[in-house]
């Protein structure tokens, strides 16, 4: 299953890895990496990583979106475990934080 997300320029692929519990890049360079809980009802995402020779390009907002609409699409709330998620991302992008479980709320790992 692959999920593109819109912008300007050249838009990455983003690829769900569905076995790994990971949303990345079609060359799986950069990855957004979370852990199911709660049966399967929580996306705990616990690390978002882009080498640095594509740092700069928006692939880690594009490996949010990607994220965020499949928790959305699929019922699931999502807890922003990952710094850039709950430190970058969501600050710039407030409209995803109602599919966030608790603002305050990271996992213990």
């Amino acid at each position: 299953m692959a999920a593109t997300a819109s912008g300007e320029g050249e838009v990455p692929k983003i690829v769900w890895n569905e076995r790994q519990q990971r949303f990345e890049t079609e060359d799986k360079k950069a990855y957004l990496q979370y852990v199911e809980r709660g049966g399967g009802k929580v996306m705990d995402m616990v690390h978002t990583f882009v080498p640095p020779s594509k740092r700069g390009l928006g692939l880690a907002s594009h490996l949010c979106v990607s994220a965020f609409t499949h928790a959305k699409s699929h019922a699931m709330s999502v807890i922003p475990t990952c710094s850039y998620v709950s430190d970058t991302f969501l600050p710039r992008n407030p409209s995803w934080k109602s599919v966030v479980q608790s603002e305050d709320l990271k996992s213990n790992i």
